[in-house]
């Protein structure tokens, strides 16, 4: 709920759509979801129940094929920032405040995904709604 509401505060128009607030809002939701599980256990472990629990979520509410392959790849996009983050600051140490910056910049670099081949590995992605 919480990267919904700094989503929502920060992209108005796109934070519950499929635009480029909503890949904010996956890759925000996954940081936060291994910050509190790095907090009680080892990241291998936090990165595997944030793998499960949010492929789960998609697998229950389901989308668009398109939709879906946008969800997951900004949730992938979200855990592997945070393990990059890890290198850097102990676990018990992380800040929401820290993921919020880094993800902004990503999406300067966001990428429109269009089709299901399409693979921009590293970049966030969105649906162009135009």
């Amino acid at each position: 709920m919480q990267a919904y509401t700094i989503a929502q505060k920060k992209f108005p128009d796109t934070a519950s759509t499929n635009g480029i607030g909503n890949s904010f809002r996956h890759a925000l939701w996954c940081c936060f979801i291994m910050m509190y599980c790095c907090k009680v256990s080892s990241p291998k472990k936090a990165l595997e129940f944030c793998k499960r629990i949010t492929d789960l979520h998609e697998e229950l509410f389901p989308n668009k094929p398109l939709e879906t392959k946008m969800d997951l790849h900004n949730n992938t996009i979200g855990m592997d920032y945070f393990m990059e983050m890890l290198q850097g600051v102990h676990r018990q140490f992380f800040e929401k405040s820290f993921f919020i910056k880094g993800l902004e910049k990503k999406m300067k670099e966001a990428k429109v995904l269009k089709n299901q081949d399409d693979d921009f590995k590293g970049f966030l992605v969105y649906l162009d709604e135009k």
